[in-house]
């Protein structure tokens, strides 16, 4: 699997995990040269709560476009380290 913004990948890997129709690819893939740390928080009732990257390539931003879980409810422990993508990022 891919994550495209801008005709260029933002992370890719072969073990992504599937919820809520959403790739959550492992933070590890991640091309750090891409990624910032964003403020950004939102809550869950099952995941708990989310934190968010901003996407930067070549000068254009894409404020929040990727999210995590640093600490996951019980019952979405499996995407703990890992990470997905939305506004405008393909996956596929």
């Amino acid at each position: 699997m891919k994550a495209v913004w801008k005709n260029t990948v933002i992370a890719e890997s072969d073990d992504t995990v599937m919820v809520e129709g959403n790739h959550y690819f492992p933070e590890s893939s991640l091309k750090r040269e891409y990624i910032s740390f964003s403020n950004h928080k939102t809550s869950c009732p099952w995941k708990g709560q989310a934190s968010y990257y901003s996407i930067n390539v070549n000068g254009d931003l894409n404020p929040d476009a990727a999210w995590y879980y640093a600490e996951p409810k019980e019952a979405a422990a499996n995407i703990k380290g890992r990470v997905a993508f939305w506004k405008g990022v393909q996956v596929s």
